[in-house]
């Protein structure tokens, strides 16, 4: 089923216009609507009309996903997926060639040519020296040609014949030794008097890209700059409007958070816990933001996360046992996504889905400070 595609963006580069170009194809010879492919894909219909029409690069989750759910060339695909993340500087685009040497250095003005022996050599202190060269006769050519005067130049004796060179070899040589077993002396004699660390005072380094704090420790700090956004879950979410909010956890770290997507600046998500705990993921530009962690390690508590926006608000049911879920629900870990059939385009079209659970009324009013808006986790 084709679809009356509209322009891709003029200043869209090449290898991005051609992976739009492969996803529309693939889109069309499916014969999927963007509703149908956003809901085999697990990704919004709205994300799914920004990267067929070049609005913004395909994400790698999303691109798996496409190839786990359609029939197409995926290795290919993925191919061309990484030249439209690489840019243009890596697109095989040649590089202005550098200039060679010689023009590149000033040329300078002719000398005088200075008078020249028979052997053809310049007669002046620029001539290599004997010393200089390990062999002169491979430097120079000694033998005159048949005819001319002079005959053959005799040759210079080699350097290893010389008596004035060895000795000077032999003399650095020595000097080596000396000095390598002075070297050696001291190192033998230092006294052995200082103490051996003790191994618990070196403290171990943490492993790169591990999470580094866990629960309680956790406690109103950042998912993504803490590492504990790498393994996060959705374990509730609800709309209003056009905006999502979501009720975001992570097992290796047992913290919650709330995130709110496909808002405007001033909306914002609240989570709160059973205990009055509070943080809030407000939107200061852009279109999406997270709130800082809740210590989520005891099962009895409960987290709820309400959304507000100008046109009202919204609020998950509130849930406990958060680990609990996780171990018996096959949630995948990614980032904060709509749901299929949510989203700026679905909104006013489809109906709600009425496996989303009821609205609340809300616990908590905005507070004073929010975090700043760095994208969705």
């Amino acid at each position: 089923m084709g679809s009356a595609w509209k322009n891709l963006p003029e200043e869209l580069s090449g290898p991005a216009r051609l992976l739009a170009e492969e996803l529309r194809a693939i889109k069309d010879a499916a014969g999927l609507s963007l509703s149908e492919l956003a809901a085999r894909t697990h990704y919004s219909r709205a994300s799914w009309e920004r990267w067929l029409n070049g609005k913004r690069v395909i994400t790698g989750q999303a691109l798996e996903a496409l190839t786990g759910a359609v029939d197409c060339d995926g290795p290919a695909l993925r191919a061309l997926w990484e030249r439209a993340v690489a840019g243009p500087e890596e697109d095989g685009e040649p590089a202005a060639p550098e200039e060679p040497a010689a023009q590149a250095a000033p040329e300078q003005a002719p000398a005088a040519q200075p008078p020249t022996d028979r052997t053809g050599v310049p007669a002046t202190s620029d001539a290599p020296a004997a010393s200089d060269v390990t062999d002169v006769t491979d430097v120079l050519d000694l033998t005159a040609a048949p005819g001319e005067p002079g005959g053959t130049v005799p040759a210079p004796v080699a350097w290893w014949r010389r008596p004035a060179t060895l000795l000077t070899g032999a003399a650095l040589l020595v000097a080596l030794l000396v000095l390598v077993g002075l070297r050696a002396t001291r190192h033998q004699e230092q006294p052995q008097t200082v103490a051996e660390p003790v191994p618990t005072a070196t403290a171990a380094k943490p492993v790169p890209g591990a999470p580094v704090c866990q629960a309680v420790g956790c406690a109103h700090k950042d998912p993504k700059a803490t590492g504990c956004g790498k393994d996060a879950r959705t374990l509730q979410t609800d709309v209003i409007g056009k905006v999502v909010v979501y009720l975001r956890y992570s097992q290796t770290c047992q913290a919650a958070w709330a995130a709110i997507t496909e808002g405007e600046p001033n909306d914002y998500a609240t989570i709160t816990d059973g205990s009055g705990q509070s943080e809030t993921a407000l939107i200061h530009w852009g279109y999406d933001n997270y709130s800082s962690m809740l210590d989520a390690a005891d099962p009895a508590v409960t987290f709820q996360v309400c959304g507000y926006q100008p046109a009202g608000h919204v609020c998950t049911s509130p849930v406990s046992g958060l680990a609990a879920v996780v171990a018996s629900t096959p949630i995948p870990i990614g980032p904060a996504s709509p749901p299929p059939g949510t989203g700026p385009d679905a909104a006013a079209t489809d109906p709600p889905s009425p496996a989303q659970p009821t609205a609340a009324e809300p616990t908590a009013a905005q507070p004073a400070g929010a975090q700043p808006s760095p994208g969705r986790s």
